[in-house]
């Protein structure tokens, strides 16, 4: 059973398409019930989302490794395609909220209380205060660490993960959870590639070995180098999910 004392969401939501957009903020406050199955929970999720024709991606990663900045980059990649939505999951703060904002894409900060992850019933709140009704596509940023997120289903289309090259390419071996439950692997911030001793070939080698569905792709959300193929596979994916609905 899992029991969590509390929840904060902070409700961020865009208006218009100017950048210097006000923001209304929201406060709310409630108490996580305990769920002693996440897996029917998030398998209800599943199938509400699945009504609602809404693609929800998990997007998990260790901090710093450039979540907010991959959703930034994808998200203007797709906006013009995709009504989109990103729920952004953290022990405190509204910085990565506010960053997503201003891609005009409608935003929740979600504060888990002290929690080191989301399950199922807290993405489901989190997706009814934000509203997602009428949305194609919406990102969870799971809290940033790579054991608690990998442990809960939380009804999501697909699993993502980011691995930065500082990170360093053993860290499937450290964390072999979290690179078995993921479905697409980015290894960001290859620009700074010469500068760490990443091996790609040892890292895919391992992470197949977990998972061998898993896709990799090496990018740099910064620079926008090889970005296109993952705009390209999750796009595909979802194109593909829309398709048997």
């Amino acid at each position: 059973m899992v029991v969590n004392t509390s929840t904060i969401l902070l409700c961020l939501e865009s208006e218009g398409d100017s950048m210097s957009r006000d923001l209304n903020v929201e406060v709310y406050e409630t108490k996580v019930r305990a769920t002693s199955n996440n897996d029917v929970v998030a398998n209800q999720l599943r199938e509400e989302l699945n009504a609602q024709k809404t693609f929800l991606v998990n997007l998990m990663s260790s901090p710093g490794s450039g979540k907010t900045t991959t959703l930034v980059r994808t998200i203007n990649a797709l906006k013009d395609r995709y009504k989109i939505g990103v729920m952004e999951a953290d022990v405190d703060s509204d910085v990565d909220a506010k960053t997503i904002a201003e891609t005009g894409a409608k935003v929740i900060q979600l504060h888990t209380g002290g929690a080191c992850h989301m399950d199922a019933d807290m993405t489901h709140r989190g997706l009814v205060k934000m509203g997602f009704e009428g949305l194609d596509l919406v990102f969870l940023e799971n809290v940033g660490n790579l054991v608690c997120p990998a442990e809960f289903d939380i009804g999501a289309n697909l699993s993502l993960m980011i691995l930065s090259v500082p990170e360093g390419d053993d860290k499937p071996l450290k964390y072999p959870l979290m690179f078995t439950v993921s479905d697409v692997v980015l290894i960001n911030k290859i620009d700074v590639c010469p500068i760490f001793d990443f091996d790609f070939e040892a890292c895919k080698e391992r992470v197949t070995k977990l998972n061998g569905e898993s896709v990799m792709i090496p990018v740099s959300s910064k620079t926008g180098e090889n970005f296109d193929a993952w705009i390209d596979e999750l796009v595909k994916r979802i194109e593909d999910w829309r398709a048997t609905l």
